[in-house]
């Protein structure tokens, strides 16, 4: 075994579950990438936009704790190959989808097999971690948001010059991850009697006391609130970035996504950095910096040339995306025993609190305009402050 595996700590499982999860995010991705493509497609306005992403979240945010709670019961390595395949499914729909409807049940297959992927891999690495957490969801995060930036540039030198159908030509991503997921699920038994036997040592020589029952709820109860406003804003730019480029800048559709690409980029580097420094400094400070810290850039994006809103998209997303490692790990520190549950519940909440969120600023962006919608989204770092009511349960 390398000195790694022997701290408890499985690289070689939490780098290939980065992978998978890189390949996950990359084809959840392609869904928003291709909206100028849908848009122009089938004359859709942009709350027909925002009920797509909605769709796609709410399939993807549902089924999540549902999934976690049976198995936290009965733990099912293999279920994220299943979750593959429902992905795979709705990618190929999606591909030949000739009508709105359909695209609404294609992203609502690729929805599903999400929310079956999340709840057992975040148990994984949980699991893989030993005692370097932040280190572990840095990797499972840093794979997924790298998929998510990958999205605009492959639809951007793929989708926008082959059209709709090449979106199948992704089904090879979503065949890789189910081979890489069953070699993961063989190794479950294994990293997970290391990782007992390591919570044992610890809570022996431990004498922290058991979290109340009022201090779990209020905790999940801002984080939940924490969670909201960071995808809130990050909403905004998944959904609606390049419409704002192209309407405010009159740039191209390519050079939109090749920017959207870039900011979704900073978040994989950001949700790393985050997980590191939290290890060493603690979640709550790490949450407070993250979702307080982007306030004053947010509030200067609006008003600024091409080349400053694109450094300064990247300096917000590489700040408010070192919080998501930390919110779920304080929230599976409030309830150690049910990973699953926290896993399905805090991704399901990305998904379905996001796709709330798209449904409402599409709206905004058809009442007012995608530049007044920024204007608006630039106050939501505000509500950081809820991070003043977080419970302390950092030792």
């Amino acid at each position: 075994m390398t000195a790694a595996a022997r701290s408890g700590t499985y690289l070689a499982v939490l780098s290939v579950l980065g992978i998978t999860h890189l390949l996950n995010d990359l084809m959840q991705s392609l869904i928003p990438a291709v909206y100028p493509i849908l848009k122009a497609s089938y004359a859709l306005d942009f709350a027909q936009i925002g009920m797509i992403t909605l769709t796609f979240q709410v399939a993807g945010a549902l089924l999540q704790p549902v999934v976690g709670m049976v198995t936290d019961r009965r733990p099912a390595p293999y279920s994220p190959v299943a979750g593959m395949m429902f992905t795979l499914t709705g990618l190929i729909s999606l591909a030949f989808a000739a009508s709105y409807a359909m695209i609404l049940m294609s992203v609502a297959l690729i929805g599903i097999g999400s929310s079956i992927f999340h709840p057992e891999a975040t148990r994984t690495a949980r699991y893989a971690a030993g005692g370097r957490q932040g280190l572990a969801q840095g990797i499972f995060q840093v794979g997924g948001q790298t998929g998510g930036a990958l999205g605009p540039v492959l639809a951007a030198f793929i989708v926008v010059p082959w059209g709709q159908p090449s979106l199948a030509w992704f089904a090879l991503a979503a065949l890789t991850a189910m081979i890489l997921l069953t070699w993961i699920g063989r190794q479950q038994a294994r990293i997970s009697a290391a990782f007992a036997q390591l919570r044992a040592q610890i809570k022996k020589g431990s004498d922290a006391p058991q979290h109340s029952r009022s201090t779990v709820a209020v905790g999940l109860v801002v984080l939940t609130l924490l969670m909201f406003i960071k995808n809130a804003y990050g909403e905004s730019f998944r959904s609606f970035y390049t419409f704002y480029l192209i309407e405010q800048f009159e740039v191209s559709i390519r050079t939109s996504q090749m920017m959207l690409f870039v900011f979704l980029l900073a978040a994989a580097i950001g949700v790393l950095i985050g997980g590191i420094v939290g290890d060493r400094i603690g979640r709550y400070r790490i949450i407070w910096i993250s979702i307080l810290g982007p306030l004053p850039l947010t509030l200067l994006l609006p008003h600024v040339d091409l080349f400053w809103t694109g450094v300064l998209t990247v300096m917000i997303n590489l700040i408010m995306a070192s919080a998501f490692a930390s919110i779920l790990i304080y929230a599976m520190e409030l309830l150690p025993n049910r990973i699953g549950l926290i896993g399905g519940l805090f991704y399901g909440l990305n998904f379905g609190l996001a796709g709330i969120a798209a449904a409402m600023l599409g709206v905004l962006a058809d009442s007012y305009g995608v530049e007044t919608l920024y204007q608006i989204c630039a106050f939501l770092p505000l509500a950081g402050l809820l991070a003043w009511f977080l419970p302390r349960i950092e030792h």
